[in-house]
C-alpha cells in the first residue's frame, strides 16, 4: 500500500519579485539557484533576531528536530532572506504565498520588520499583512 502523497496545492510556496524577475521559494526549498546564499542568510538572520522554531503545531509524525527543521525552512522565511540579501536598505518587502501564514511565521515577521526597520508586506490565501516596527496590520487576528 502506497503512502497518502501530498497535493501539490498544499506545499508552502511564496514568490517575490526583485529588480523585475519573480523568485519563487517552496518550503525547504534546494532549487533556487542561490539557496546556499539565502539559507546562510536566513541562519543570520534568525541569529540576530533570536529566533527559536514554535514546532508545538506542527501536525504530522516527525521527530521534534525534524519539525523545528520543517519550520525554519517555509517558503516565506526563504523569501525574507532572498529579499533582505537583495533589496536595498529600508525598502519594502514584498511577498505572496498559496498558504495562510503560521503563527511562528507571523511571529517572525513582527520581529523582523523591527530589527532590519523593514515594512513587509505578504499576501497568504487569507489576507495582506502589513508588517512594521514589529507589528502586524491585522492585530495578531487572523
Amino acid at each position: 500500500m502506497m503512502g497518502k502523497q501530498k497535493n501539490p496545492a498544499d506545499i508552502g510556496c511564496s514568490w517575490i519579485e526583485v529588480d523585475g524577475v519573480v523568485h519563487e521559494f517552496r518550503v525547504s526549498d534546494v532549487l533556487h539557484p542561490q539557496i546556499s546564499e539565502i539559507r546562510e542568510k536566513l541562519g543570520e538572520i534568525l541569529k540576530r533576531v533570536g529566533y527559536a522554531a514554535d514546532a508545538t503545531r506542527v501536525s504530522f509524525d516527525l521527530s521534534e528536530e525534524d519539525r523545528e527543521q520543517a519550520v525554519a525552512w517555509h517558503s516565506e522565511k526563504l523569501a525574507i532572506a532572498y529579499g533582505l540579501m537583495n533589496t536595498a536598505s529600508g525598502a519594502s518587502i514584498r511577498i505572496m504565498k498559496n498558504l495562510r501564514t503560521c503563527e511562528d511565521c507571523h511571529a517572525l515577521l513582527k520581529t523582523i520588520s523591527k530589527v532590519y526597520d523593514r515594512e513587509i508586506v505578504v499576501r497568504d490565501r487569507a489576507r495582506f499583512h502589513t508588517f512594521r516596527r514589529g507589528k502586524c496590520s491585522c492585530n495578531d487576528y487572523w
